[in-house]
């Protein structure tokens, strides 16, 4: 039963049912509209012939059976259809009722007045008649008309309105269904395709038909096919994520379990390897801590929302360099204007220029500088941090923005855990800004960070 009920549910039943309603309900208060307009016209038109024969009666005056014989002879009156009875109540009237054929036998009977209807009566054995009087001079003249060409006529408009409905109501379904799975087929077959993708136990990169019509769902299965795309995608990210985080953790752990066992093997023997090996685990537990560290700090960006708020950032810049340039080897050369104000969150952007200096000292001689620039052009805001160190290769500058990315020709050789510049990209995008990697002039890198001036 209650696959019954989810059966009727779908598109295509809801569909028929609702246009079936509608249509059956269209035509049927057309059909008693047009069975009432019909009667109505037939009714309206025996009535202006019945006014009409009246008149001629009231004009001819029926006084005598000269007078009778006279009208009689001179009258179209269809006399299987009409009724004429003239009552004259004249004193000096000879005769005083006068009736065309069969008029006094249909008065043995008085007709019924049907309520509502003026003039309207039914005769049994006759059927309906339509009743009109005058008078003149004198004399009454009462007219009966039989109505059954016309209600033989209202009885075709009504067999023709059922025969219409009928045709309608065994074709309509078919009709319905043929467009109800046209426009609900294409949306049926991308439930059964994600429906196949849904229980497949590994994720895989499938993606869903697109049909060419109707355009909703077309665009229904584009939009769902970007979001496969993005959750593939994204999933694929988590895995590189853990297998990269798993292997830099490996690394210190492995070389801390190497130096604890040359301790426990030889440290009684020779005491003098004991604070070497110390010092190799003080270092990898440091550099265990920081990878840590930025795994939490680059967890949280990815789930924090900043306050944006506008500051003064050439003072905040020259008060960081001024902090920095007592770290670095390398000498912070600055070209900042004063009182460039820009919108948005002040801890975060310094934190995003300390990872940008951090990696341009990293990758740079001792002996070089560094140049901080802050500059406006045209809507924009830009801080620039160039170097003069090894640059960055065409093919490494589209992965620098990645989690756990770094070059081949410096892992192992110079200290790090390749997050800083993704922290910096997530950063970046929390304050609406954009990062950029480009070649520095003659030798070197520059990292551009832009800000839309919108105030």
């Amino acid at each position: 039963m209650k696959a019954k009920i989810k059966k009727e549910q779908k598109s295509d039943s809801i569909m028929l049912r609702s246009f079936l309603l509608l249509i059956t309900a269209i035509i049927v208060s057309f059909s008693i509209i047009t069975v009432f307009a019909v009667g109505h016209q037939l009714l309206e038109t025996s009535r202006a012939t019945s006014d009409n024969i009246i008149k001629s009666l009231e004009r001819t005056v029926i006084d005598s059976d000269h007078d009778w014989k006279q009208w009689r002879f001179n009258s179209t009156l269809n006399t299987s259809t009409s009724y004429v009875h003239v009552r004259n109540i004249r004193r000096h009237a000879k005769t005083r009722n006068y009736y065309s054929p069969d008029a006094k036998s249909l008065l043995k009977i008085k007709p019924q007045n049907l309520f509502l209807i003026h003039g309207l009566y039914y005769r049994p054995k006759i059927g309906f008649l339509l009743y009109n009087t005058g008078h003149a001079k004198g004399i009454k003249y009462s007219l009966w008309i039989k109505l059954d060409s016309q209600v033989e006529i209202l009885e075709r408009v009504i067999i023709i309105t059922a025969i219409v409905l009928v045709l309608t109501l065994l074709t309509l379904p078919l009709y319905i269904r043929l467009i109800a799975q046209r426009l609900t087929g294409p949306l049926s077959q991308l439930t059964k395709s994600a429906e196949a993708i849904s229980v497949k136990k590994i994720q895989t990169a499938d993606k869903l038909p697109i049909p060419e019509a109707p355009t909703e769902v077309k665009q229904l299965a584009t939009s769902f096919n970007r979001l496969l795309t993005s959750l593939y995608d994204k999933t694929e990210k988590e895995k590189i994520f853990v297998s990269n985080a798993a292997h830099e953790l490996r690394t210190p752990i492995a070389t801390i379990q190497s130096h604890v066992q040359l301790i426990q093997r030889h440290g009684h023997d020779h005491p003098e390897i004991v604070y070497d090996s110390l010092d190799y685990v003080y270092q990898e537990a440091a550099q265990m801590t920081k990878l840590i560290e930025e795994l939490l700090t680059l967890s949280r960006t990815d789930k924090m929302t900043l306050i944006l708020q506008k500051y003064d950032i050439s003072q905040s810049l020259q008060k960081l360099i001024k902090e920095l340039n007592l770290l670095f080897p390398q000498q912070i050369i600055t070209h900042i204007p004063t009182k460039m104000i820009v919108k948005g969150h002040q801890k975060s952007i310094e934190q995003i220029l300390i990872i940008l200096l951090n990696n341009a000292s990293k990758y740079s001689p001792k002996n070089s500088v560094i140049e901080v620039t802050l500059e406006k052009n045209d809507n924009k805001l830009i801080i620039k941090v160039a170097d003069h160190g090894r640059g960055i290769t065409e093919q490494d500058k589209k992965h620098i923005f990645e989690r756990f990315y770094r070059a081949d020709d410096i892992r192992g050789s110079i200290t790090g855990t390749g997050l800083g510049l993704a922290i910096a990209q997530q950063l970046t995008l929390l304050n609406h800004a954009t990062l950029r990697v480009a070649n520095n002039q003659t030798q070197g890198t520059v990292f551009s960070l832009e800000f839309k001036i919108s105030f």
